[in-house]
């Protein structure tokens, strides 16, 4: 059965240029007749891709080359420029370091807010509170401002919300190179459950052997474009390939 599925997606961006264009320059540039349009750039061009429940996909492909906008695309986060994106089931995007937070209330609060934006009760979240937090090492910190956590505080805290509710999609981005040792091996130790499970997982890496290893299939991005899906250690050979043979531009 079919959970995600990408029809003709394509999503055309602002540049960071027209990002950093303030409003007083605007309405400067329009009275001097000076105003130009906003640049875009097209970050996803035309994608088609479908995953089934289950399934674990791997996404690589060079920095800038549509990764964890696709990732974003899938869990709500934006919304495509043109096509449609169906995805069945909840879903758990841990994309973007502190993403969902907010920075001003306490750790307590924020898990419970992700929990009823992912569909859960109340109720059910302070149920799963102690676990979260302590599997998160921050037992001590539940009635702390976010603001007030280290980024690791932050990465550990995302990281143990979107596991331990077990959602039936888990979207991860790098996540798991973020921590000491010992967390990341607390982070294996609850992946694989999800891989031995019915969980469906998309994750961005840029580690080859991960991707090998952990992944049934694999997405090869590449300027915006799907270059190649399939079985994953055929993807990463060809990606490999590519990569090692591809012309070194000189100074």
């Amino acid at each position: 059965m079919e959970v995600i599925r990408l029809d003709n997606v394509s999503l055309w961006r602002r540049t960071q240029e027209e990002f950093s264009y303030d409003l007083k320059k605007t309405l400067l540039s329009v009275v001097e007749g000076k105003y130009r349009q906003p640049a875009k750039k097209l970050v996803l061009d035309n994608i088609d891709l479908v995953v089934a429940k289950g399934e674990k996909i791997g996404i690589i492909g060079a920095n800038g080359s549509g990764k964890s906008t696709l990732l974003k695309i899938i869990s709500g986060i934006l919304q495509p420029t043109t096509g449609t994106v169906r995805v069945r089931g909840q879903v758990a995007p841990l994309i973007e370091l502190g993403a969902g937070f907010d920075a001003e209330i306490s750790v307590m609060d924020n898990i419970l807010l992700y929990g009823v934006l992912l569909g859960f009760s109340r109720a059910e979240m302070k149920a799963r509170a102690r676990s979260i937090l302590e599997f998160a090492d921050l037992e001590d910190y539940a009635l702390v401002p976010v603001k007030g956590l280290s980024s690791g505080m932050v990465a550990r805290l995302g990281f143990s919300i979107a596991t331990d509710v077990q959602p039936d999609i888990l979207i991860l981005d790098e996540v798991l190179s973020v921590g000491d040792e010992s967390f990341k091996n607390k982070c294996k130790q609850r992946m694989d459950q999800f891989w031995d499970g019915n969980a469906t997982v998309l994750v961005v890496s840029h580690s080859m052997d991960f991707i090998q290893q952990s992944c049934n299939k694999a997405v090869w991005l590449s300027k915006g474009n799907i270059k190649l899906f399939g079985e994953a250690n055929e993807v990463v050979r060809c990606y490999l390939e590519g990569v090692n043979n591809s012309p070194i531009s000189s100074s």
